[in-house]
């Protein structure tokens, strides 16, 4: 359990948030909302023990796991599967007394830590990072590659899974998607849903936290609330929440205009004076309602492009990739006007390739790629964060697209994008990554192109910017062709999908859900043993085999059948008695026997859940070490 109690912290004299005051219950998945810089890192750095509150208290249950990503990966020699199990603390522990016994030849001490290797699942610790590394698109060839030898993204995948590895009470991810693909992210959605623990999760992705969490806690205006059911829920109770305090704010606003109305009246009157005074210092001690604030910081659009010759772009079997290294062979498309194509596919099947090669900064190794003449291309790609000119300010980047604007529509153009003030003076090089992704498209929107190729544009973005992305590309009348791993985007913008996957780019038919079932399929695909050399079987006695396979393996499915159905129901349960927790009136001297009766109910559902979590991770290891059997 972690206690939050009457909480504040500060960033220098800065106040992030102040007297908050929630519970995060063991179990629970709590998802951290609000604005860049509102206080969520610093918020899990108090959890970790790195800060501690400038006033009111927080606590936990002692002796607590607690897992987070590394944000540095030292550049070791050590192989990745090493790195990743390093995450395992108690088990690298036991495995060096474990050397210390077999030094000592010490016979029955080696005994026992070989007993314990095996309750932990110490002996399939190897399996389970590697299924970890294949789950986060680290092929097996990968997996005895120096550390060093993977790039800054990719190491950022390895510390994801060293913390995943961790067998943790509690697990602290911090927009753990940013350096992921779409196949990833459904991955990890899908490992984080099964995740035993208490997950404490910032991100920007709305689907990624729709599916996963329970609970969000929404830091905004100095105040951190807790509620309960994911984002959408979120979203809805927010919204409702903001229309009752509107209301409120114009009904006091009647009531002080009347009664100032009347002050202004009278107070010069003498008969009069006294009550005049008396309205006055209701005034004064009126408790005034904050008028409810829901404007996003940014508001853009894309201008209707001058030029939208038809087909803008097109590509005529074309064979894309490196040196000798074809990745997608014979590739054809054509991009008309109004065009709004999603590019799915494996991480490394040549999806930015292909971004690239319509962006002409790749050369196709054959074929064609006719452009048409008044072609305008807006291209985003993380690199081109790093080509902005770190020691100049939004604004002069801004001048450089059209010397002959003023400043001041520079400036009304810029604070659209949140720049505003001193901001658009200042220089690039301080700006945090989102910052820069911001300044990116919002140059990337002045030259107003008529095709754009959007390369993961939301990486680092949050969900204001991300939204009002969205709306722009939904408005924008050009051609679109874009790559991301935030489905919503996906899903809001483009109404055409092709699939880049084996070599080839083709159309697919399906929606997001459809492509997830495509992954599966290729995972059991990759998966299946390749029997070439063995003896043919007959049709008949290959279902006689895969029945008594079924038969052997149904107990174990059945048992992780019952402890989920149970998991779930003692959740829900669970959820209940917090909503009877946090109703005010249950604190009252009438209700103290109900509120005994809850609490004891509470220690019993607990305990309940505990159990049956225990038995569902024991039946899925259970069936883990049977599937890995089946494959050696």
């Amino acid at each position: 359990m972690l206690n939050f109690k009457d909480l504040t912290l500060r960033r220098g004299a800065r106040v992030l948030f102040a007297n908050a005051s929630f519970i995060i219950h063991k179990g629970q998945k709590v998802g951290f909302t609000g604005a860049n810089g509102a206080g969520k890192s610093s918020l899990f750095a108090l959890v970790r023990g790195e800060l501690h509150p400038d006033e009111g208290d927080f606590s936990m249950s002692p002796g607590l796991e607690i897992a987070h990503v590394a944000q540095e990966t030292p550049a070791v020699s050590s192989s990745a599967i090493d790195y990743v199990i390093d995450g395992d603390q108690p088990l690298r522990r036991l495995e060096q007394a474990l050397l210390a016994a077999e030094k000592a030849n010490d016979g029955l001490k080696q005994a026992e830590l070989h007993a314990t290797l095996d309750v932990i699942g110490g002996y399939t610790a190897k399996a389970r990072a590697s299924r970890l590394m294949n789950g986060l698109g680290f092929s097996a060839d990968q997996e005895n590659n120096a550390v060093s030898s993977f790039s800054g993204g990719w190491r950022m995948r390895l510390n994801l899974a060293q913390a995943l590895m961790c067998r943790s009470d509690v697990l602290l991810l911090d927009e753990p998607t940013n350096h992921l693909d779409l196949d990833a992210v459904i991955w990890l959605q899908d490992w984080l849903c099964k995740y035993p623990g208490t997950l404490l999760l910032i991100s920007h992705d709305r689907d990624f936290l729709d599916t996963i969490t329970d609970h969000i806690v929404h830091i905004e205006q100095n105040q951190a609330e807790i509620y309960t059911g994911n984002y959408s829920a979120f979203e809805r109770m927010r919204a409702e929440k903001l229309a009752q305090q509107q209301s409120s704010y114009l009904k006091q606003q009647r009531e002080i205009a009347h009664i100032q109305s009347f002050v202004d009246r009278f107070k010069a009157q003498a008969t009069k004076a006294r009550q005049a005074q008396s309205r006055i210092k209701a005034l004064e001690r009126m408790e005034l309602i904050a008028q409810a604030h829901v404007d996003s910081p940014f508001d853009f659009s894309f201008a209707k492009p001058q030029k939208m010759p038809n087909p803008l772009l097109t590509l005529e079997k074309a064979d894309i990739g490196y040196g000798q290294t074809v990745i997608i062979k014979q590739a054809g498309l054509s991009i008309s006007p109004g065009d709004r194509i999603g590019l799915l596919g494996p991480n490394g099947a040549g999806k930015s390739s292909l971004i690239k090669v319509l962006a002409g900064e790749m050369k196709p190794l054959s074929g064609k790629i006719l452009e048409s003449d008044a072609l305008k291309i807006g291209y985003f790609a993380q690199h081109q964060l790093e080509q902005l000119r770190v020691d100049e300010s939004p604004l002069w980047h801004c001048q450089q697209l059209d010397k002959q604007a003023s400043e001041k529509d520079l400036r009304n153009f810029l604070g659209g994008f949140d720049f505003r003030g001193d901001k658009v003076l200042e220089p690039v090089k301080p700006f945090s990554g989102g910052e820069k992704a911001r300044l990116v498209l919002a140059l990337l929107v002045y030259q107003n192109p008529n095709l754009l190729l959007l390369d993961e544009p939301t990486n680092h973005l949050d969900l204001e910017m991300r939204h009002a992305l969205s709306v722009a590309l939904q408005d924008y009348q050009g051609a679109i062709v874009v790559v991301s791993h935030d489905r919503h985007l996906l899903r809001s913008v483009t109404d055409q999908l092709v699939l880049v996957a084996g070599g080839k780019a083709q159309p697919f038919d399906g929606d997001l859900e459809d492509y997830r079932q495509w992954l599966v399929d290729q995972k059991r695909t990759e998966e299946k043993p390749q029997l070439d050399d063995a003896p043919a079987v007959s049709r008949k006695d290959q279902r006689k085999l895969e029945a008594d396979r079924r038969q052997k393996h149904k107990p174990i499915y059945d048992a992780i059948k019952k402890a989920e159905a149970e998991v779930e129901k003692y959740h829900q349960e669970q959820k209940q008695i917090e909503l009877q927790l946090a109703a005010p009136e249950i604190y009252d001297d009438s209700e103290k026997e109900r509120l005994k009766q809850i609490l004891a109910r509470k220690v019993q559902i607990d305990k309940a859940l505990e159990t049956a979590e225990s038995a569902w991770m024991e039946a899925e290891e259970k069936l883990e070490q049977i599937k890995l059997e089946m494959s050696e």
